[in-house]
């Protein structure tokens, strides 16, 4: 559990909380809460609840695709569920979003640690919202040999859901990376000419 977790009482709850201060204008359900961040539906339901209660989220109504089954037919219906979307009008809302984003739940070595089975990793770099940086190309840049995507994407969702936000990234085989860095590749060097942090450097390429 991290500091802030701490000071909360609930990882959980902080999990839930980063999810909605850098999703402002999303709507989520219990569902979709539990799959992004996570956390188990009764635990999900009963923060939920006190966030509601204490008014750093409101009610709010959208319409979501679901699968509706007969016999062996599926047919994709919409329909309009109730949800939760963060109250801008919350007189907290500021220093909230100061204290809880300000603390990066993950460490350079959690973050390595997570990509460990994606393959043989030869460079790793974050940005984005791990340095508070909303123009960056990618949040996370993964070079090695024999990468393997959906392993990757799960790290991904892993992290996602300490983070509370979707992470968008760049997985390159060594080869193909050492090559755009030789040709100055746009894609690679809007990631290395501006502020990232190398986490895994084993190409000397710092």
């Amino acid at each position: 559990m991290d500091i802030i977790g701490k000071l909360f009482g609930s990882q959980s709850r902080v999990k839930i909380l980063r999810l909605f201060l850098l999703n402002p204008l999303e709507v989520f359900d219990a569902t979709m809460v539990t799959e992004k961040s996570r956390v188990r539906l009764p635990e999900a339901r009963k923060e939920l609840s006190l966030l509601k209660s204490v008014g750093i989220i409101g009610d709010k109504s959208f319409t979501k695709e679901v699968v509706s089954k007969r016999g062996t037919k599926e047919t994709l219906l919409k329909k309009k569920i109730s949800g939760y979307q963060l109250k801008p009008t919350f007189p907290l809302l500021l220093p909230l979003k100061n204290l809880i984003i300000s603390e990066t739940p993950l460490n350079r070595d959690e973050i390595a640690h997570r990509f460990k089975g994606v393959g043989k990793i030869k460079f790793l770099a974050i940005s984005g919202i791990f340095l508070d940086e909303p123009d960056a190309r990618v949040d996370v840049l993964i070079v090695g040999d024999g990468l393997k995507k959906r392993s990757i994407e799960t790290a991904l969702r892993s992290i996602e859901a300490e983070i509370g936000k979707e992470l968008s990234y760049g997985a390159l085989e060594t080869v193909e990376f050492l090559y755009r860095v030789s040709v100055y590749d746009k894609f690679v060097r809007d990631i290395l000419d501006f502020r990232h942090d190398a986490v895994i450097d084993k190409l000397g390429i710092e």
